[in-house]
């Protein structure tokens, strides 16, 4: 296989199975940490409005799905580049960190500290660290 068409499905392999791993943990995570009182986490909505119930329990969830979907993408990536592997890992980084700022902007209310775990450890060290344990 040609190795630029090579180098851009790593790419694209690698977001798709970025964001099931992490949709898949927004998913499952308010069965392992309830959500408040009257949230739905099916309603945007009805977390814009109830942010302000949530505790730091709550955003471990949040925290891993971008973490280990940032992660889990990366290595994905990793594995398929034939080259340039540290630099498309880093644009997995940033291609979800997109997706971590607009969070923000999409859900105020969101504390601080959480913004800033989130934006400065789940996504761009995420790819780093997978070039790391691919040893690339």
């Amino acid at each position: 296989m040609n190795p630029i068409l090579k180098n851009i499905l790593a790419v694209v392999a690698g977001i798709a199975i970025g964001n099931i791993v992490n949709m898949g943990l927004i998913t499952i995570g308010p069965s392992i940490i309830p959500l408040p009182e009257g949230v739905n986490p099916d309603d945007f909505e009805s977390m814009k409005t109830n942010i302000h119930l949530y505790g730091p329990q709550h955003f471990i969830m949040p925290f891993l799905a971008h973490a280990l979907g940032t992660l889990a993408g990366a290595l994905v990536t990793v594995a398929i580049a034939v080259s340039h592997k540290m630099k498309f890992a880093i644009a997995i980084g940033c291609f979800f960190s997109l997706g971590g700022i607009m969070m923000v902007f999409m859900l105020p209310g969101t504390p601080t500290w959480f913004i800033a775990l989130d934006l400065i450890v789940a996504y761009i060290p995420m790819g780093y660290l997978a070039t790391k344990i691919l040893k690339s």
